[in-house]
């Protein structure tokens, strides 16, 4: 004999069962949608950060050319002023060999130059006094023979 609570009870079952039915059914429909998806929302990803990309490289190199033309600056800058130091020093340094030069009487590249003049007229003067005063050749005198002397040595005494 059936009770009505076994027909209850199998009613219940059948109920359990086509729920559990349709959650393993719904799962596996949002993993078919998941798997469709899924491609399309990667490639979405990817084509996003793609851009991403193309944008933090673009600010990137922007940020790189500004500080090249900084650091270019800054290096001219420095080669201005390290030039006009150098130029200052060595100044300085021929200055101070000058007067030590000078005290110590070594002749100045002017007084150099005005004896190179002065050496310069005499020579063409004296080509000029050559060339209008032939010398006349003059006799020469034989030595006479070199005589040995001897010299006396003192004995000492002793």
């Amino acid at each position: 004999m059936a009770t009505q609570d076994d027909d209850s009870n199998g009613k219940a079952a059948d109920r359990i069962k086509d729920s559990a039915q349709q959650i393993w059914l719904a799962g596996l429909g949002a993993f078919a949608k998941m798997q469709q998806e899924g491609s399309k929302a990667f490639e979405a990803l990817v084509k996003d950060g793609a851009g991403m990309q193309k944008k933090t490289q673009q600010a990137a190199e922007e940020t790189l050319a500004q500080a090249q033309q900084r650091m270019a600056g800054f290096a001219s800058e420095f080669g201005t002023k390290a030039a006009g130091q150098w130029g200052k020093l060595e100044n300085i340094f021929e200055d101070r060999v000058a007067r030590a030069l000078e005290k110590l009487g070594a002749p100045t590249a002017a007084d150099m130059a005005a004896l190179q003049a002065r050496v310069e007229a005499l020579e063409a003067q004296l080509k000029k006094q050559a060339g209008a005063a032939p010398r006349k050749p003059t006799a020469r005198k034989t030595a006479a023979p070199a005589t040995k002397k001897t010299t006396l040595r003192r004995s000492k005494p002793g």
